[in-house]
């Protein structure tokens, strides 16, 4: 894991600037409440949205709630980016370059895609279809919104990310932003098939 001592400072302006917005912040999950949720669902929250999660946990309608939410709900956002691609593959022709050629037929077009999709870095939610990076190799971790395959980098890091969705300057791009294969490809459109 890269070190970077910059991820506290990140996290704790991060949480001033929601506080400063008018979201309003829960208090942080426990170390059990985390354990609990990961196993329960089957996945692991990079650090620095551990790291977020433990101080405060925004509430609100599209905020995911890690302390209350339906078990079918956190699935549900937790499968969505995997779930827009294959779609995306079976309804309108996405098949990125690096996949090579495209096979005939649907069912080993989805098969295909499948075994592709299950290398790719985890994505978990942060706000509606926004996603921070659940490796903890990609720290400070880039804030990608993904709707199908339409995928943009919404924030260098989790506060340059905050100014951007909520509109509270200023800005904090990275110098050195996280290139995570596959998610950022897609968002350079490096996956174009075209090029």
């Amino acid at each position: 894991m890269r070190h970077d001592r910059r991820v506290p400072d990140l996290i704790a302006q991060s949480v001033r600037r929601l506080r400063d917005g008018g979201v309003r912040l829960d208090p942080g999950l426990s170390d059990e409440e985390v354990w609990r949720v990961e196993s329960k669902l089957g996945f692991s929250f990079g650090p620095e949205q551990r790291e977020f999660l433990q101080l405060v946990v925004p509430v609100g309608q599209s905020w995911p709630d890690w302390r209350n939410g339906s078990d079918e709900d956190l699935l549900g956002r937790l499968d969505r980016p995997i779930d827009g691609i294959l779609y995306d593959v079976r309804t309108n022709g996405f098949w990125p370059a690096s996949w090579g050629d495209r096979p005939d037929g649907e069912a080993a077009q989805e098969h295909e895609a499948r075994t592709h999709l299950e290398r790719v870095p985890r994505l978990i939610p942060v706000f509606s279809h926004r996603y921070l990076l659940s490796d903890s190799q990609f720290t400070p971790s880039p804030v990608f919104s993904v709707y199908q395959a339409d995928v943009i980098v919404y924030g260098d890091n989790l506060l340059d990310y905050v100014a951007h969705e909520f509109h509270i300057p200023p800005l904090n791009p990275s110098s050195n932003r996280s290139h995570v294969p596959f998610w950022s490809d897609l968002a350079e459109g490096a996956e174009n098939r075209d090029l």
